[in-house]
């Protein structure tokens, strides 16, 4: 069992603010599981009744449309938390999360994570802010998809994707994100991000290879859209 107070998410999420005592008890409860690439962690409506820590990998939260379109509304990565939001408000998930690569991950219990957010203010506050950190994202995200054109939304989610996730030893995107899973975080159909990427490759701004991409000049691409 590993230790959560050596846990990379301690380093990044709301757990930083418990002691080390209170992590020590918190991992007695947990439940550790590896979740293989395409696998669902939880689906949208599901109860969940407790928070999920990302200790490796990478998955998506989506949310499927009226016209059966899966619609990408946030990556979380490694020393993410999922479920917070469901968990204090007491309602079903909003969005399904699918890992996108082999992931690590624990599953703490509702009951143990609400007795330190009643008790450690700290905690309470740091979980919290995280919230509202995650509907300021939300709010972002609507006002790009309402102001910006669908170049400007690839443009901007290639560079997001290299900025977090990084480069392989060739320069290529870390994440490899299928051509509908890149539709699905612009909002457009995959038919219009593979004509944009075409696009955008011919003016020599990206390379592809394969299902790969590579951001040939961030600098240049940035300014293609001002």
């Amino acid at each position: 069992m590993s230790k959560c107070e050596q846990c990379i998410v301690r380093q990044f999420s709301s757990f930083k603010a418990l002691s080390k005592e209170e992590l020590q008890k918190l991992a007695v409860c947990k439940t550790s599981y590896s979740i293989k690439k395409g696998e669902i962690i939880f689906e949208e409506g599901e109860s969940i009744n407790g928070v999920y820590c990302i200790k490796d990998g990478i998955c998506k939260l989506s949310k499927l449309s009226a016209n059966g379109k899966d619609h990408i509304v946030k990556l979380v990565k490694s020393g993410d938390l999922l479920g917070q939001r469901s968990m204090i408000s007491e309602e079903p998930a909003n969005l399904t999360a699918v890992a996108l690569e082999n992931m690590e991950v624990c599953f703490i219990p509702k009951q143990e994570i609400m007795h330190y957010f009643n008790i450690n203010n700290a905690f309470s506050m740091q979980m919290m802010k995280t919230i509202c950190d995650d509907l300021k994202d939300a709010d972002d995200h609507m006002v790009a998809m309402a102001q910006k054109t669908v170049k400007e939304r690839l443009i901007d989610t290639l560079l997001y994707l290299e900025s977090t996730f990084g480069t392989d030893e060739n320069g290529f995107l870390q994440l490899q994100l299928s051509r509908d899973e890149l539709a699905g975080m612009i909002g457009t159909a995959t038919e219009s991000c593979i004509r944009l990427l075409s696009e955008l490759n011919k003016n020599e701004l990206i390379e592809l290879s394969n299902k790969k991409i590579k951001i040939v000049n961030a600098s240049k691409l940035k300014r293609s859209v001002m």
